[in-house]
C-alpha cells in the first residue's frame, strides 16, 4: 500500500489545495471504476489519512470524501475496481460530459 500512497501523492494535490480553483477547472488525473458502474474521480488526496476528495458517480452525482481503504474494501467484497490513469489530466468540465454515459472517458 505504501507505493499506492506515494503514487496518489505524486498525482493529486493535498486536501484543500484546490478549494480556490473553480469546480469545472479542477484537474482529474485518474478515475476508479467499479464493475457495478460506480466511478470515483479524485481531485485531492491526504496521504496521512489515505483520504480522497472528489466527485462520485454512483446512484447520483455528488462531491465527497472517500478513503483508499474503502475503495479496497469495495474491490475485495463488492465489485472489482480498475484504476484508469489519464495520459493528460482531464478537467472536471470534460469529465462531466461523460457522466451517466456508457462510454469510457479514455
Amino acid at each position: 500500500m505504501k507505493s499506492d500512497i506515494e503514487f496518489y501523492s505524486s498525482h493529486l494535490p493535498r486536501l484543500y489545495e484546490t478549494e480556490d480553483i473553480p469546480e469545472e477547472e479542477k484537474l482529474v488525473p485518474l478515475v476508479f471504476v467499479s464493475d457495478a458502474g460506480w466511478k470515483w474521480y479524485p481531485v485531492e488526496f491526504d496521504p496521512d489519512d489515505h483520504l480522497f476528495f472528489g466527485l462520485v458517480e454512483g446512484w447520483e452525482e455528488e462531491w465527497g470524501y472517500f478513503s483508499l481503504d474503502e475503495l479496497e474494501e469495495v474491490h475485495l467484497s463488492v465489485s472489482p475496481l480498475r484504476v484508469h490513469i489519464f495520459e493528460t489530466p482531464r478537467t472536471l468540465a470534460e469529465v462531466r460530459k461523460t457522466l451517466n454515459k456508457k462510454e469510457e472517458l479514455l
